[in-house]
């Protein structure tokens, strides 16, 4: 799947099926239904789902848990807008699916 097949994704009522759990959490939150989103990561292990929980607190304006999470990932504090963050995250995650 492509980073512009997941953003169309976005138009459907759940997301594809068999994706990680991870990108499941960022489709949810793309739609922004962040308690579904945060749901799915909180009990997931993993950098990836540490990293998508990074982004869930840090658009919850929890900016200590999201550095925790963060930390757990393995990356740094972002910054900027969480948009492109979202775009970043999205990318990888497909992109790790892959390979």
């Amino acid at each position: 799947m492509t980073t512009a097949d997941f953003k169309s994704s976005l138009s459907g009522m759940a997301p594809a099926p068999g994706i990680s759990p991870p990108l499941a959490a960022l489709w949810w939150a793309a739609k922004g239904d962040w308690t579904k989103a945060h749901e799915i990561v909180q009990d997931e292990e993993g950098v990836d789902a540490a990293w998508v929980h990074a982004y869930l607190h840090r658009i919850e304006g929890d900016l200590g848990n999201a550095g925790y999470w963060y930390r757990r990932a393995g990356k740094p504090v972002a910054s900027g807008p969480v948009e492109a963050e979202w775009d970043r995250v999205v990318s990888a995650l497909l992109e790790g699916e892959q390979t």
